[in-house]
């Protein structure tokens, strides 16, 4: 019964939504097709913690978004600004009903995370896709700037960041020769991460390098304790995937212990550097990245101009 209740409400819902009067201004060319949006979307959904922290930096609040991982609702860096942002859902399980239930006139998602339901909600509201996650940062807020029809504004806020990367670029001088190897823990895992990261393009944004075994393609590569030495590098900055019993910090420690981790260059002259996961790996989106060169800039007490 509760389910056919829920049906009904999320049919109720849909037909609701479908009568809600819009004004159509573009077409938007995205990951599942082309889809018309309204002119000045007021009432956007975002279904990943990019997009809405992307559409943040765009001078919108979201009136739903997917919880930030491993939070509870928001990240930190994002929490005053979603005060009265209504969560609707895991960014792996957005929940349709609640969606509906808000009415969006727009809704952000992404084809690796949400393919699946692309139709339902479409269904619901004009829905637009990026093609995929992490690297392609930019790319994705250039694409919810359209979606938004906030073009001009999206290129004021990229434009920002891109003279940030550049002070920290030009503050770094000769330290851009450096190699820099980035570790992730989890509960029972330890990832080394490659260049196409979001922590493996920050690093280069920086200006920085990455060691030689490292300096491939792809996101990530989980590696036992065998491998240790392929972390060497003139820093090292990990981050762990905590979510909330202790596994990650517990294989963080366990790993720091060993002897071939205390024989690496890096640990040998302090340059290991704890660094947030959300702001590393989990968040994904342009506040992120401002954040992630701030990092750089105090690991390596950089004065910036």
């Amino acid at each position: 019964m509760l389910q056919r209740r829920s049906a009904i409400g999320l049919a109720l819902a849909l037909a609701f939504s479908a009568l809600a009067p819009a004004t159509f201004a573009a077409e938007v060319t995205h990951a599942m097709g082309v889809t018309s949006v309204p002119d000045h979307p007021l009432r956007v959904v975002a279904l990943t913690n990019e997009a809405t922290e992307d559409l943040l930096a765009l001078g919108i609040v979201p009136i739903g978004a997917a919880r930030s991982a491993n939070s509870n609702p928001w990240y930190d860096h994002v929490a005053a600004q979603l005060a009265d942002t209504k969560v609707i859902g895991e960014e792996l399980a957005p929940e349709l009903e609640t969606i509906a239930a808000l009415e969006p006139d727009l809704i952000i998602g992404n084809k690796r995370r949400h393919e699946k339901i692309y139709e339902q909600l479409s269904a619901i509201a004009p829905t637009v896709f990026a093609e995929n996650i992490q690297g392609k940062w930019k790319e994705n807020f250039s694409l919810y700037a359209e979606a938004v029809g906030k073009v001009e504004e999206g290129k004021a806020v990229l434009a920002a960041y891109e003279d940030h990367a550049r002070k920290v670029r030009e503050a770094l001088g000769d330290k851009t020769r450096e190699a820099v190897t980035l570790v992730r823990f989890l509960a029972g895992q330890t990832y080394v991460y490659s260049n196409d990261s979001f922590s493996g393009v920050m690093i280069r944004e920086a200006g920085l390098n990455r060691p030689a075994v490292q300096d491939r393609e792809g996101m990530a590569e989980l590696i036992t304790k065998e491998r240790i030495g392929e972390l060497d590098a003139d820093r090292i900055f990990y981050f762990n995937y905590e979510v909330g019993d202790g596994g990650a910090n517990k294989q963080a420690e366990e790993w720091m212990a060993e002897p071939l981790w205390q024989n690496l260059a890096a640990v040998k002259a302090g340059h290991v550097y704890p660094v947030s996961d959300t702001i590393w790996a989990t968040a994904g989106g342009i506040m992120a990245a401002n954040l992630a060169l701030d990092d750089v800039a105090r690991i390596y007490e950089l004065k910036l101009q």
